[in-house]
């Protein structure tokens, strides 16, 4: 890593508005970096957080946001742009900014990940991150990344081709962004600290919105709804983002097909479909052609695709629409009501989505390869389940829902994991992430004893040589009857899906099955519900990388975990130095958990000494409220 001199303890924070000469001097030095490239720009935004008042489902509530908007700004790139990103947190609480889908090469410091990469940017104070689009072309996004934050903090970016270069496919007449978010009724923070201290379920959203608006099924929305202006004979490039909490959804554009042609920020072989699914934390590039008659409006419409196993019905139901209208003159009123798609899949209909996943395959031509790591070194089998802690609290047995990777639950570190590994600090990690669960079963069986569920927190990174090849097959367990799609989310690399399958993974057939031609090269993909996903990747990028379940819901209960990607043996291939300006780290945890060095439950002042585990089984009612019945050893 070389040496490091770092500033003194008060040049860590930053002035609201006015930037240090630390600061304008690390910029000059990166624009001047950027300068001698062929042809990249360099771009500057400035993020303003604050509260905005909204009025949706017939109610007022007051909403961080960025830049006053809800969702947030999108971003327009050129591949290989480098813009800095100044964030004036004007809020009431400290968050970070993650650029997903980036792959911010040899620059941990500015991926935005709490704990991980950075602390979080404390209210009056400011922020600038550098973000360099290296490889990827098409859409990602940007997002709050701390605790549920993200659900009104987020927004698109859109990456054209860089100069000199066009799309794979014929240049669409016009494009369009279309975010796709959760909306809640009641305060998200305080509901999420409510639940985890109770030990209950977390909150389901009210809502999804197309373009910040839910659309005119849902009540006080008539005259909100989004409405989009096509030509007829036009074609439209669509970038859809999901930005939706803990769902993954069905989408479909009534009486029209549309053309899939990329995905997380890299290009797909074109094929036609009339509905897809979409993951959290997912984008896709999508052609739409008008060739509908003008004489109709149209729903474009999105639900949840619900799969998993719990008995529980108080999910969101809600059906999100917006109305594309053809011409200047077409209105809902004098049309009558807009087409719905019949074919939108219903809530809990598996094969759309197996279906359209399976579709998936990577554009491989002369300007558009792919590099499938052949030569793996490393083997992981991860198992990704719903787990629990069963604890003493006043002399009662209690159970609190959890989740994990490994039978490990990932406990935040009040200093942030990068830092730590680049000053060589111990104490905050263990580099012991396990390659293996420590048990095998049948991973799939339903009904399994409810003690099999426990597991244990702890802040287990796993570490990587540089340039290496590994291979994750993905394992989803049935532990607690509580299957579902886990999408799993790396940062500061993008890998390719080359397998999936339901049932539990062998070792011995499954890999013949394995897709190493054109395999989709994404960033987020889903363990499927009482099944596998396999991905390879080559370790490219020296740093430290959070990877894990894009359902925040279980992203809060410890479905995660860290690469550490070392040093090559060069300064190109090595991290570069920290910028001078990092946010300052407290001791301050907000959340419950166990504490790896103690074993102890924290709440807040409380702790309770955590026993053996005991059989026991957690299920959630219709109300989602966590029902939990302890048998006691005899």
């Amino acid at each position: 890593m070389g040496m490091t001199t770092y500033p003194a303890k008060q040049a860590w924070i930053t002035p609201l508005i006015s930037s240090t000469s630390l600061l304008l001097l690390f910029l000059l030095l990166v624009v001047a970096e950027a300068a001698l490239a062929d042809h990249p720009q360099v771009r500057n935004y400035d993020f303003v957080l604050r509260e905005k008042n909204f009025t949706k489902l017939c109610s007022t509530k007051s909403v961080l946001t960025v830049n006053d908007r809800f969702p947030g700004p999108t971003l327009y790139v050129k591949k290989g742009d480098t813009i800095f990103v100044n964030v004036h947190n004007l809020g009431s609480y400290g968050l970070t900014i993650h650029w997903h889908g980036v792959k911010q090469p040899r620059n941990p410091w500015f991926d935005g990940t709490k704990y991980i990469t950075q602390c979080d940017i404390s209210p009056g104070t400011n922020f600038t991150y550098q973000v360099t689009f290296s490889t990827e072309e098409g859409t990602v996004w940007w997002h709050a990344h701390s605790e549920w934050t993200r659900w009104s903090v987020h927004g698109a970016i859109v990456v054209s081709p860089a100069d000199g270069t066009t799309y794979p496919f014929p240049k669409p007449d016009d494009e369009k962004v279309i975010v796709i978010s959760s909306w809640y009724k009641k305060d998200v923070r305080e509901s999420i600290a409510e639940s985890l201290e109770e030990g209950r379920d977390l909150t389901e959203s009210d809502a999804y919105a197309f373009n910040g608006e839910p659309g005119d099924f849902c009540p006080c929305s008539n005259e909100t709804t989004r409405r989009w202006e096509v030509e007829s004979g036009k074609t439209y490039l669509l970038h859809l983002v999901s930005a939706v909490m803990n769902a993954e959804l069905y989408f479909a554009i009534a009486n029209h097909t549309f053309t899939v042609v990329g995905s997380d920020g890299a290009y797909l072989k074109p094929f036609s479909t009339e509905i897809l699914v979409i993951s959290p934390g997912q984008t896709f590039d999508l052609l739409l052609r008008a060739d509908q008659s003008p004489d109709y409006n149209y729903y474009m419409a999105a639900r949840q695709y619900y799969n998993s196993k719990f008995s529980f019905d108080g999910y969101d139901h809600s059906n999100l629409t917006a109305i594309i209208q053809y011409g200047d003159d077409a209105s809902s009123s004098a049309l009558g009501l807009p087409v719905f798609p019949s074919n939108l899949p219903l809530y809990k209909e598996y094969e759309p989505a197996v279906d359209f996943v399976k579709r998936l395959r990577s554009l491989v031509t002369k300007e558009h390869t792919i590099d499938v790591p052949k030569n793996v070194t490393t083997q992981m089998f991860i198992t990704a389940s719903i787990s629990q802690f069963t604890l003493m609290e006043e002399d009662e047995n209690m159970t609190y829902p959890a989740a994990s990777v490994n039978n490990i639950s990932w406990w935040d570190p009040w200093t942030d994991v990068l830092q730590a590994y680049y000053k060589n600090i111990s104490g905050f990690y263990t580099p012991d992430f396990p390659d293996y669960p420590p048990a095998v079963f049948n991973f799939t069986q339903e009904n399994l004893p409810g003690a099999m569920g426990n597991t244990k927190r702890g802040t287990r990174v796993k570490v990587l040589e540089y340039n290496e090849e590994v291979e994750i097959v993905f394992q989803g367990t049935d532990l607690l009857n509580s299957s579902m799609d886990h999408p799993m989310h790396l940062h500061g690399h993008s890998f390719y899906v080359v397998g999936i399958g339901h049932g539990i993974y062998n070792n011995v057939t499954d890999p013949a099955t394995f897709n190493l031609v054109d395999p989709p090269f994404q960033n987020t993909a889903s363990v499927p519900k009482d099944g596998w996903l396999a991905i390879r990747f080559r370790a490219d990028n020296p740093g430290v990388w959070l990877w894990h379940c894009h359902l925040d819901k279980h992203y809060t209960w410890g479905m995660n975990s860290v690469f550490i990607v070392k040093n090559g043996d060069t300064d190109e291939t090595s991290i570069k130095d920290p910028p001078p300006y990092m946010p300052q780290c407290h001791q301050d945890n907000a959340y419950p958990g166990i504490h790896p060095a103690s074993g102890l439950l924290v709440f807040g002042a409380l702790s309770f000494e955590s026993l053996d585990p005991y059989h026991s089984l957690c299920a959630l009612s219709q109300e989602g409220i966590l029902s939990v019945i302890v048998f006691y050893p005899s």
